[in-house]
């Protein structure tokens, strides 16, 4: 059922699974629904009723918020390096109605480095998407990003210069 080491989980969880009272398969499975699948609260309590597992809502509520920051730190340091050369850019797509900014970049690969969904296109944004990316990466020898004018300047406050435009 569980893909990834169990020492992993047990080193990493243990202070986040203080006066947890499930046993850690139930509550992965649970957080895992609640993340992967477009399913609400109420239909994760459903679906342990029917296998014999009695949980409250709110309780997944509480195992998400308390379980998914750890495990997203534990994924991102299992994560595959990414390229030296990085191409970046930004489209508009609607998410639950709502239009919203997709700022990405991807390396040579073709692997993800990072992306952003905001709600709104600024320098604030662009600079934030690319200091957490460089954060998380190092700096790239090079990028290469259409003629988005928000992300141009937060390129040239880090000492980057885009190699060449698209």
């Amino acid at each position: 059922m569980l893909d990834f080491p169990r020492s992993l989980i047990n080193g990493t969880l243990n202070k986040v699974l203080k006066r947890l009272h499930y046993p850690l398969e139930v509550m992965l499975t649970c957080v895992r629904w609640y993340v992967a699948y477009p399913l609400s609260l109420r239909h994760i309590e459903e679906m342990m009723q029917e296998r014999g597992v009695f949980v409250d809502h709110s309780t997944v509520h509480r195992w998400a918020t308390k379980m998914l920051p750890v495990l997203a730190a534990v994924f991102r340091k299992r994560k595959r390096p990414v390229g030296s050369s990085w191409r970046m850019d930004e489209t508009y797509i609607k998410v639950a109605g709502h239009w919203k900014y997709l700022y990405r970049a991807v390396d040579r690969a073709g692997d993800t480095v990072d992306f952003l969904l905001t709600a709104k296109r600024d320098k604030a944004a662009a600079r934030r998407f690319l200091e957490r990316a460089i954060n998380l990466h190092d700096f790239p020898e090079k990028i290469t990003m259409n003629r988005v004018a928000p992300t141009r300047p937060p390129l040239k406050a880090s000492r980057l210069t885009p190699v060449s435009t698209s």
